[in-house]
């Protein structure tokens, strides 16, 4: 499998971040919304309420503190392995590693941190002898939405990744979705469900 390969292979699977107790979001009061009239559809600006709506509590990292310890996914022949440390000084730091048959394919160092326009994702791709693949630096993804059991990440810049979803299962378990759209082909997702693990060796071996 030549880096040109595993590099379009491994760019729809590295995502794995979520958030538990999110807040939920508020439609704008001069957004739009559709209803049916006739034998179409049109849209219709929403009328602002008499009384303005509750403030929401903005998304900080410890809504990620959940995230904290060792995680581990299965990508068809492959093991994914993740470790997420505690947030310390504004930047919560995160390790990725992905095997097949006893073999290092590609590390990943990750981080969320608070940015001017809420929480961001930044992330960075490298070989096993830490050569980075992104040679313009790191890809940087920002938080677009979240309520209690789904986070979504945005990329403003590009399609690789453009999209990363996360729905949280229960405290030990999450599936994450990652939507690469190619400036040429059809959207690519890919979907992987991560568990925690405890202390000791892994539920499930790496060598296949």
């Amino acid at each position: 499998m030549t880096g040109t390969m595993i590099h379009k292979m491994i760019r729809g699977a590295i995502f794995a971040l979520a958030g538990a107790s999110f807040v939920l979001l508020v439609l704008p009061g001069g957004a739009a919304r559709q209803r049916p009239t006739g034998a179409g559809t049109q849209t219709e600006p929403l009328h602002e309420e008499s009384t303005p709506p509750t403030p929401v509590a903005r998304t900080t990292l410890a809504d990620f503190a959940w995230l904290e310890g060792r995680w581990e996914g299965v990508w068809g022949p492959r093991i994914a392995h993740q470790v997420w440390t505690p947030s310390r000084a504004g930047v919560m730091l995160g390790t990725f590693q992905l095997i097949e048959n006893n073999k290092t394919l590609v590390i990943e160092l990750f981080s969320l941190a608070d940015g001017p326009d809420g929480i961001e994702l930044r992330l960075r791709h490298f070989t096993p002898t830490l050569l980075a693949w992104e040679k313009t630096g790191p890809t940087i993804l920002k938080l677009a939405s979240a309520d209690p059991k789904t986070v979504v990440f945005e990329n403003p810049v590009d399609g690789e990744p453009k999209r990363a979803v996360i729905q949280r299962i229960d405290a030990d378990t999450y599936i994450s979705r990652s939507e690469i759209l190619p400036e040429t082909g059809q959207l690519q997702v890919t979907e992987i469900t991560y568990r925690r693990q405890q202390d000791g060796p892994p539920l499930r071996s790496s060598r296949r």
